[in-house]
């Protein structure tokens, strides 16, 4: 389940500009470099940080994959190898930011939030940081596990564009990625919604009422994440980078159309849900007026029957139906008609049996 609440790790009022915050539970740094030129590949798992510096080779490009912040130290060594600005790598740790780009001189700084499922199949969302330099790509992200295998199937294949363009196709494919991946989760909600608009009419329950706030919980990260997302591609394809060239612009606009697709589409969702919710307080609104309908006519019929009974009920001495012979089998059929007249009138108006 996605968190509800906003939790930001941040310095301590007063701190330095650019002081890093690292959680006590991050996880320990894992890196992997894929170098390639032309028909060339190396992918390698970095342990010794300097191997980095062969990123800043201009005859090639690299892709520099950093999972988990649990190494200060080294983190900051990447941050002196790749001449990092320290507002640009507190950004990057100092998580969750606001998704943006952002110029730093030579490098630019692209923020987004990926959604992916866990092993347990629950949706985790999470900040991917990159930066952008002329002829690598950094990315940086919290926590072990992302959706960038296809990327990396096609670095390896050689397939389609990626390994004949710069780094800022490289930076585009990864972003594009991260943006599809949204559909998956997207199609899981809302096959979920379906799923419940027969039920939350048929049988709404408590549990039903549950699973809607944990889907509208969903949809909020998400439109927390999507919405300024949107900025952020759509200031990589239209403003002035020297990083991004005009060719890869026009992919990139591609990448915001999805983002504004699946924004729309989680909009959409987000009224679902707030219909869905009011249909099931309509429901139980409804199921609650059947049943007290239902109590307040067998009360009604009751009435008079109890007048009657509590007529004779009465121990006067000289009460005259007391003596009477049949008096006990009129008294029971003068209730059994009164009955009988109240259910008939209430039948006609339409009060019980089924609506018309």
């Amino acid at each position: 389940m996605l968190a509800a609440m906003f939790k930001k790790q941040h310095p301590k009022t007063g701190a330095r500009p650019g002081t890093l915050v690292i959680a006590d539970d991050a996880p320990p740094p894992r890196m992997q470099m894929i170098t390639f030129a032309g028909s060339e590949l190396k992918q390698q798992d970095i342990t010794d940080p300097t191997l980095l510096q062969e990123a800043k080779d201009d005859g090639s490009i690299s892709w520099i994959d950093v999972h988990g912040f649990g190494d200060k130290a080294l983190i900051e060594t990447i941050g002196e190898i790749f001449e990092l600005h320290p507002l640009l790598l507190e950004d990057v740790v100092n998580v969750p930011q606001r998704p943006k780009t952002e110029a730093y001189g030579d490098q630019l700084l692209i923020i987004v939030r990926m959604v992916r499922l866990n092993e347990d199949q629950e949706i985790v969302m999470e900040q991917v940081s990159f930066v952008l330099g002329k002829s690598y790509v950094l990315t940086f992200q919290e926590h072990y596990g992302d959706v960038f295998d296809p990327v990396r199937k096609r670095l390896k294949n050689a397939k389609g564009r990626i390994r004949q363009h710069g780094s800022d196709y490289l930076a585009y494919a990864l972003i594009d990625t991260i943006i599809d991946a949204y559909y998956p989760i997207l199609e899981r909600i809302g096959d979920q919604l379906e799923s419940m608009e027969d039920v939350v009419i048929s049988n709404p329950t408590p549990a039903l009422l549950s699973q809607l706030h944990q889907l509208k919980n969903r949809l909020v990260n998400l439109r927390r994440g999507i919405w300024p997302q949107r900025e952020a591609i759509s200031s990589l394809a239209r403003d002035d980078y020297a990083l991004v060239t005009d060719e890869v612009r026009i992919f990139i606009r591609d990448t915001y159309d999805h983002c504004v697709q699946t924004s729309e589409v989680t909009e959409m969702y987000r009224e679902m849900v707030t219909g869905l919710m009011n249909t099931y307080l309509s429901s139980i609104a409804n199921r609650t007026n059947d049943v007290m309908k239902v109590l307040t006519i067998v009360a009604t019929i009751f009435i008079p029957l109890t007048f009657i009974a509590g007529i004779y009920g009465m121990n006067f001495e000289h009460m005259p139906e007391l003596h009477v012979r049949w008096a006990y089998p009129a008294i029971w059929v003068t209730m059994v008609v009164v009955a009988v007249a109240m259910m008939v009138f209430f039948w006609r108006r339409g009060w019980i049996g089924p609506s018309t």
